[in-house]
C-alpha cells in the first residue's frame, strides 16, 4: 500500500493505493490551508482502512513544480511520514502525474498526431509544462515559460496539443491555433500519483529522506498581498 499525497496546487488531497488501483482518496475543501488540512485527510484516510504508518510499503508526494508553499507543506509531511515509519519515500514530477491523469481519465486518446502539455498556473502569464505523447513518454522537459502569441507554434503547425490543468486556462485566448486543444475543470489529484509511484517503488527509485527537496523550478519571490496594499 502506498500513500500518495498532492499539494502542488490550491487542491489539497491524499490518497491510498496498491500495486492495482487506488483504494481511497480524501481531499480537503477549497480555500483551506494545505497546512491545517492534509494531516487530518491522512489520519482519515488510515483511520477509515485500518492502516498504520509503519504497514504502508511507501509515502509517494508529488515533488513540483507548483505552488512554493503548497510543496514545502507536501514534501515535509511526506518525509516526517517515511523517517517517522521507516518507509521509502517517492518523488513524483507534478506534470507527469497530471499526464497520467489525464490518461486514466480519457482512454480513447491515443492518436500519434496528438501531444500532451499538462500547465501549471505560475502567476501571470507564466506557466510551469512540459509535452508528453499519448502514451506518457516526455519529448519536452518541465520548463516555466511565459505565453505569448508564439508559444509553441512551431509544434502547433505540425501536430495538435491538448493543454489541461490550472495554467491551460488562462492560455486560451493567446495561444490561438486550430490544432490547439483546451480541456475545462481539470484539476490535480493525489490519485494521478498512482501508476507512477507504483513503478518508483518496484523500481527502488527512493529519495534521500534527509537531503530531498521540492523541484521548485524557479526561485521563491516574496510579495506583498495585495490586500495589505490597498
Amino acid at each position: 500500500m502506498i500513500l500518495c499525497i498532492e499539494t502542488a496546487t490550491g487542491v489539497c488531497s491524499a490518497a491510498l493505493c496498491d500495486d492495482n488501483s487506488v483504494i481511497s482518496v480524501a481531499e480537503a475543501p477549497h480555500g483551506m490551508s494545505h497546512a491545517a488540512q492534509l494531516t487530518v485527510i491522512i489520519k482519515r484516510l488510515l483511520d477509515e482502512t485500518g492502516i498504520e504508518a509503519g504497514g504502508l510499503g511507501a509515502v509517494a508526494v508529488s515533488k513540483g513544480p507548483g505552488s512554493y508553499t503548497g510543496l514545502r507543506i507536501g514534501v515535509s509531511t511526506a518525509k516526517g511520514i517515511a523517517y517517522g515509519a521507516g518507509i521509502p519515500l517517492l518523488g513524483i514530477n507534478t506534470l507527469t502525474a497530471m499526464c497520467s491523469g489525464y490518461l486514466t481519465s480519457h482512454p480513447d486518446e491515443s492518436s500519434p498526431d496528438t501531444l500532451l502539455c499538462p500547465m501549471i498556473d505560475a502567476r501571470r502569464m507564466e506557466v510551469y509544462n512540459a509535452l508528453y505523447t499519448t502514451d506518457g513518454t516526455v519529448i519536452r522537459e518541465t520548463a516555466a515559460d511565459i505565453i505569448d502569441e508564439t508559444s509553441f507554434r512551431d509544434i502547433l503547425d505540425k501536430k495538435k496539443i491538448t493543454f489541461f490543468g490550472s495554467g491551460a486556462e488562462k492560455c486560451r485566448d493567446t495561444i490561438n491555433h486550430p490544432n490547439a486543444l483546451f480541456v475545462d475543470g481539470f484539476n490535480l489529484s493525489a490519485s494521478y500519483l498512482h501508476t507512477l509511484s507504483v513503478n518508483a517503488l518496484k523500481n527502488k527509485q527512493f529519495e534521500d529522506v534527509a537531503y530531498f527537496e521540492p523541484y521548485y523550478l524557479k526561485e521563491f519571490i516574496a510579495t506583498i498581498p495585495r490586500k495589505l496594499l490597498l
